[in-house]
């Protein structure tokens, strides 16, 4: 990194990569002042009309074809890597090796033991390492040193239908074994909101990992995101991992939660939202409104004591000053999240500490080491699995 300016790029430009490639773009709009200039270098994908597009619509440099030319080059300091599991851990190793700060997807990869090899990189090296987390700090500061206290039960659900479709085609999201479907996909986010809120899971039990669209077609074409319009063949081919999640977990704080992830859930594209249970009250969240939440805390008097709205704005975490129209009850979106997300990567490259600093790599790790013990607590009986 210069003294004057860090160089971005992002390593694949479908769906959940542009979300990265415009949280650059926005990033040194929001927040305080200090962030070096913030240079958008390139667009890296296989697709080479999904990096161009990308590259053109959002401001970019250059479009590549391969991450290799990502590592090479010496005007790129940070880079998001968002591409299939598979591909993180050579990835982000050549990237460390190459001297660059990573922001890496979750999950962070397909095995613990690549998890493990990609965190041993991360601590030889001097760069930022980091996963994504989910930014619910306003009920989260409610439980630190709120109303709410000590998490007694946490219930959370992740249900989406990308996959409800029998004929959408075949992708990366439907190979591998146990474990590599819905729960890797979209619970790895679920069990992270759930550590963020109450603290590690120590174990887990009663898993339920269910393929119930055995088989998809071959597409005729490359597919991206959720792959939706793609056309496909007569040729179909076996699904090699779950739909459906289901599973209990105890965290090391003492809570108990509760875990439901589909990909086919009918009618809901990205249906994420939990509760959380209190010593003090309770709180619910709903992504499909990323503005707002609920809680109930005994703060009115009976009989109108109960959950009530809360509209999230300046007087909370990561929104003060993070929005065009910083007022209370405008409101942000899903997209907004990565904006953030971005700006504090971004400070923590410039040693700057107004935000909480990005999860490191280990955090990643740990997500993977619970991801397993709910894999294998599907074979247990019901017997608990403790998280290594």
């Amino acid at each position: 990194m210069s003294d004057s300016s860090i160089g971005v790029a992002v390593i694949g430009a479908g769906m959940a990569g542009r979300a990265h490639i415009n949280g650059y773009r926005a990033a040194s709009t929001v927040f305080g002042p200090g962030l070096p200039e913030i240079r958008l270098v390139a667009i890296a994908d296989a697709h080479e009309p999904f990096a161009v597009d990308a590259a053109q619509r959002y401001g970019y440099q250059r479009a590549e074809t391969s991450w290799e030319a990502v590592a090479a080059a010496p005007d790129i300091d940070a880079v998001s890597v968002v591409v299939a599991n598979h591909l993180h851990r050579p990835i982000v190793e050549a990237l460390l090796a190459a001297g660059k700060h990573v922001l890496c997807e979750k999950p962070m990869a397909p095995t613990v033991a690549d998890a493990e090899a990609m965190a041993e990189a991360a601590g030889k090296s001097d760069r930022v390492a980091a996963v994504g987390s989910p930014a619910i700090n306003a009920i989260r500061e409610q439980i630190t040193g709120g109303s709410l206290g000590k998490v007694m039960h946490f219930n959370g659900h992740y249900w989406c239908d990308y996959g409800f479709d029998k004929d959408a085609p075949m992708s990366w999201r439907y190979k591998g074994g146990p474990g590599s479907g819905a729960l890797s996909d979209i619970g790895s986010h679920l069990v992270d909101l759930g550590e963020f809120l109450c603290g590690p899971v120590d174990s887990v039990r009663g898993s339920v990992l269910s393929t119930l669209i055995p088989d998809r077609p071959v597409p005729l074409g490359t597919v991206v995101g959720h792959a939706a319009g793609v056309a496909v063949s007569e040729t179909r081919e076996p699904v090699g991992n779950e739909d459906v999640v289901t599973f209990t977990a105890t965290f090391a704080g003492g809570a108990v939660g509760t875990f439901s992830v589909s990909r086919i859930a009918c009618g809901l594209p990205n249906s994420l939202g939990f509760e959380v249970f209190c010593e003090g009250g309770a709180a619910a969240f709903d992504l499909a409104r990323a503005a707002e939440f609920t809680i109930a805390d005994g703060s009115a008097p009976e009989p109108v004591n109960g959950y009530r709205q809360v509209l999230v704005g300046p007087g909370h975490p990561y929104i003060t000053r993070g929005l065009p129209m910083d007022f209370p009850s405008v409101g942000h979106g899903q997209n907004d999240l990565f904006v953030f997300q971005a700006r504090a990567f971004l400070d923590q490259i410039a040693g700057l500490s107004e935000l909480p600093p990005c999860p490191a790599l280990a955090d990643g790790l740990h997500n993977m080491r619970a991801l397993e013990a709910i894999v294998a607590a599907a074979d247990t009986d019901g017997k608990a699995v403790k998280v290594k």
